[in-house]
């Protein structure tokens, strides 16, 4: 690996005890394995956001939770770790695990809501997966499909109620698991991947990277019938009926932006939160006339419950003045074009203002990238 190559230096993927530089001062990143989130903790995330940094939370495309403009990282990390949001100081980064949002409430093949804290428990408890970068990748997918289009460096996907497949750098090994091996061979995966890595983030930049791992593994893929092709996430909005009859209400977030006022709302509410990874939140457990009074009163703050609003579809960058980078400050130039109604709902569309265009989600995406001259589609 040469010298210029960016992966010859250690991955600085932010967490929340190591914060990154940018225009706006110190970004942070919080993980919620699952993206689940108690009330009190998005209680103390408001806080945080409120008195430490710009006033709001980012969520991101791993159902993780991020702060621009931090003002003390220290008081951040403390604060942090007395919600329980920070138990280990040593696996902070890597603990970027998906999981199907509503899986054992509305729909799937199987309940992987268990498998979520096990596998984070084991991750922090194995040392040498401190040493995996800050873009490793777990996902857990019930059988939908949903997180599985993430691509993960390690994951499973459910084919029937305790059985699932192993996934490695996004594609179908062909092996397959019982439930109760399914932690056990993603910490082994990821250690094989430890041991193999050369500098590379991902194993799908490893050479052969799959076939290396299983190798090791002592494992070879089964004549199992590969997975079909997923469709791409579609992000829970709206009223979710569950299968034991109470309600879950997904709401979306214009440019996945929760401020403060809003999260200490649905922190009141008082029922279990799950971050998603289309930066939108699920409200769970909800008795029918507490969610209708729910979308009364969250909707006007912002809180998106249409599953036809264009903003469902549309992502962007930090862009100007947040990024030294940018060539436009992409946000407003998107809020302004579905305001004025030239974005509609069924094409997802990315804002970069740069050719990096971070942020950018997976699978078929209009590109919409600032350069010198103006915006440019791709």
């Amino acid at each position: 690996m040469s010298s210029t190559d960016p992966r010859a230096v250690p991955d600085r993927c932010p967490g929340a005890l190591s914060t990154h530089q940018a225009a706006d001062g110190a970004l942070a990143r919080t993980r919620l394995p699952g993206g689940r989130c108690t009330p009190a903790q998005m209680h103390a995330l408001a806080g945080a956001a409120r008195d430490l940094g710009n006033g709001s939370m980012e969520l991101t495309s791993r159902g993780n939770i991020q702060f621009r403009s931090v003002s003390d990282p220290d008081e951040l990390a403390r604060r942090l770790a007395g919600a329980g949001l920070l138990p280990s100081s040593t696996h902070e980064r890597v603990r970027n695990i998906l999981a199907s949002p509503l899986s054992g409430r509305v729909g799937g093949v199987s309940d992987v809501r268990d498998l979520v804290p096990e596998l984070d428990e084991a991750v922090r408890a194995t040392a040498e997966l401190a040493d995996l970068p800050g873009r490793t990748l777990f996902a857990l997918d019930d059988g939908r499909g949903d997180v599985i289009v993430a691509s993960p460096d390690f994951g499973v996907q459910a084919v029937g109620p305790s059985n699932y497949a192993l996934v490695l750098a996004g594609g179908d090994t062909g092996v397959r698991l019982d439930e109760s091996e399914v932690v056990d061979r993603l910490l082994e995966s990821a250690t094989a991947f430890v041991r193999l890595r050369a500098g590379e983030w991902r194993l799908s930049e490893l050479d052969d990277g799959p076939a290396r791992v299983l190798e090791m593994m002592g494992l070879s893929p089964s004549e199992a019938a590969h997975l079909p092709v997923a469709v791409e996430g579609v992000p829970p909005i709206g009223w979710l009926t569950q299968v034991d009859g109470r309600v879950s209400l997904g709401g979306a977030l214009a440019l996945g932006t929760l401020d403060a006022r809003l999260a200490e709302f649905v922190a009141a509410i008082d029922r279990p939160l799950v971050i998603t990874p289309w930066r939108s939140i699920v409200v769970c457990d909800l008795e029918e006339g507490m969610a209708e009074e729910v979308v009364r009163v969250l909707a006007p703050m912002g809180m998106i419950f249409d599953e036809n609003s264009p903003w469902i579809d549309a992502s962007a960058c930090i862009g100007s003045p947040g990024c030294d980078k940018s060539h436009a400050d992409v946000r407003t130039d998107l809020t302004d074009a579905i305001a004025e109604g030239t974005i509609e709902r069924g094409v997802r569309q990315h804002w970069a203002g740069c050719d990096r265009r971070c942020g950018r989600p997976k699978g078929d995406v209009v590109d919409v990238v600032a350069g010198p001259t103006g915006y440019r589609v791709f």
